[in-house]
């Protein structure tokens, strides 16, 4: 959920001091029917238009529900509140609602909860992160220019016909737009939202299986099961607990110590041991996850013409198949694209499409960096968020790889950020001056959420700012493209300019990893690598 890049990716925490009370069990642990889950504080408030990382997306999965949602087991995007999604054209979608879905304070959700919400996303001075989610639905330029000041407060693609019924003008072609719909940012929002926001951000209101109970920052977040929750995936428990952990060892720590009930991040200094310490309750399985290695485009040293042969030779100097084998015990694969494996060769993925600049060849990469004016300043810093431990490892062991490769002992270096609030500061602020940390989960299923908002001019989660005009008008294309086949190869040929560019360097593929105490059962991860909370049974 969210995104990601990483505005999604990791265990993404404040630098916050726990007793041994907050880390896992105390009083959620000890009250009938609730699971002690880690977490770590979201880097904006849980409104749906403006969580963009994992962790918020974690919360905004148990308190909202929206027109569609993606099967917790295939991925697949379901009719949930949406009764049925109609075009003739691809272009011009007519929305109908089913009966009976409320907020939990009562509201009906009706036509005007979501158009009200996209608007509100859309709309340039809310500042919402998701914001270019809502670029496709006419008139978004009008309330969202990329200059100047609004000329419009609401879509104009937009219309309310009755509570049941609302239309959609889209500005172009889009074939799998309603297959987005699943994604947080277009969830509905209750007219309390915008009677008194301050009060709905200090206790959010949803209609899903889940209530806001308190959130105290830095600690803990208690999420409690809505017992007039209208869906049919009601909460099979009393409630999560989720626990704010700033080391994702100490997380497991407490699993083991039974002070936790569940952790979905097994740190990488773990692995040897987890199968171990929890046999049947360990989970790894495929997810909508690449880690990647992006850069700051905006920084004229990595940015300039020719520099691409740098980003290039830094790709080829890593050895992947040896960092997933000794760090991460197979719990990632190497990278060969820039979707994921559970695309299928039919949603996109395509093994290989990088070519030899996603392979590990140290002399080719020494010549590529020679010819493309050497690293900036003779080192290259690769940045992260240090209030983990599990993103130091492989870190290490990136620069370990390129300094060898460079036969160099210090041509590559790791800087660790602060704190991940810290990191994405500098990130938002375009401070990095060299490679960061990113990856990507993906917000739905389809090769367009793995290159279009990372990549494409503008875009919410194109941290590094990489623009390319090619690029664009080959997104622009696919997505207008009502042939799945001819869509997905057009995207392909986008992912081809990346692969010369090399904004992003892919590293792995990431298995979606977790653990739980013998006090839960019926523990699973979507394909997005987040616990199907609501499905969880307390022993």
């Amino acid at each position: 959920m969210r995104r990601a890049t990483c505005a999604k990716w990791g265990a993404y925490a404040v630098a916050v001091a726990l007793v041994a009370t907050a880390c896992g069990g105390g009083s959620g642990a000890s009250r009938s029917g609730v699971v002690s889950a880690s977490w770590g504080d979201p880097q904006n408030p849980l409104e749906p238009a403006n969580t963009n990382e994992v962790q918020g997306g974690k919360v905004l999965e148990m308190l909202f529900r929206g027109l569609k949602r993606y099967n917790p087991k295939t991925g697949a995007a379901e009719n949930v509140i949406a009764d049925r999604i109609e075009t003739k054209d691809s272009q011009n979608f007519t929305v109908t609602l089913k009966d009976g879905w409320t907020f939990s304070n009562g509201e009906k959700v009706t036509a005007k909860s979501f158009v009200d919400a996209w608007n509100y996303g859309a709309l340039l001075g809310n500042k919402q992160k998701n914001a270019p989610f809502f670029q496709y639905i006419d008139g978004f330029a009008q309330v969202h220019p990329d200059t100047g000041s609004p000329q419009a407060k609401t879509l104009s693609g937009l219309a309310v016909k009755d509570d049941k019924t609302f239309t959609v003008k889209l500005n172009q072609k889009f074939s799998s737009w309603p297959d987005t719909l699943g994604y947080s940012a277009f969830m509905p929002l209750p007219q309390s939202f915008f009677r008194d926001h301050d009060a709905w951000l200090e206790k959010p209101v949803g209609n899903g299986p889940y209530t806001v109970d308190s959130y105290e920052k830095g600690s803990v977040l208690r999420m409690r099961k809505w017992d007039k929750y209208p869906g049919d995936d009601p909460a099979r428990n009393g409630g999560i607990d989720l626990r704010v952990y700033t080391d994702n060892n100490t997380a497991y720590t407490d699993l083991q110590a039974g002070n936790l009930d569940l952790v979905d991040d097994v740190p990488a200094a773990q692995l040897k041991n987890v199968r171990a310490d929890l046999g049947g309750r360990y989970i790894n399985q495929p997810a909508g996850i690449i880690q990647t290695l992006a850069f700051p485009m905006y920084d004229k040293r990595w940015g300039r013409p020719g520099a691409e042969k740098v980003r290039r030779g830094l790709s080829m100097a890593i050895d992947r198949d040896q960092i997933t084998r000794e760090i991460f015990q197979k719990t990632r694969t190497p990278a060969t694209d820039w979707t994921s494996p559970v695309l299928g060769p039919e949603g996109g993925y395509r093994p290989g499409l990088c070519g030899e600049a996603c392979e590990f060849h140290a002399a080719k990469a020494k010549q590529l960096i020679k010819e493309g004016g050497g690293l900036p300043g003779g080192r290259v810093t690769l940045a992260y968020n240090a209030d983990t431990g599990s993103h130091k490892d492989w870190i290490d062991a990136l620069c370990n790889s390129i300094n060898k490769s460079l036969g160099e002992d210090q041509a590559c270096v790791g800087a660790p950020v602060g704190t991940f609030a810290d990191f994405r500061n500098k990130l938002t602020a375009r401070r990095m001056s060299g490679p960061f940390r990113a990856g990507w989960q993906m917000d739905y299923p389809l090769i367009q959420n793995f290159l279009q908002p990372l990549y494409y001019t503008n875009a919410s989660a194109n941290d590094g700012k990489f623009s390319n005009a090619s690029f664009d008008k080959l997104v622009n294309q696919a997505n207008a493209e009502t042939d799945q086949k001819k869509a997905v190869a057009t995207f392909q040929d986008a992912e081809k300019i990346l692969a010369t560019q090399m904004p992003a360097i892919p590293l792995w593929y990431q298995n979606g990893s977790g653990g739980y105490s013998d006090r839960i059962s019926n523990v699973a991860l979507n394909p997005f690598s987040v616990p199907v909370y609501n499905e969880i049974k307390v022993n």
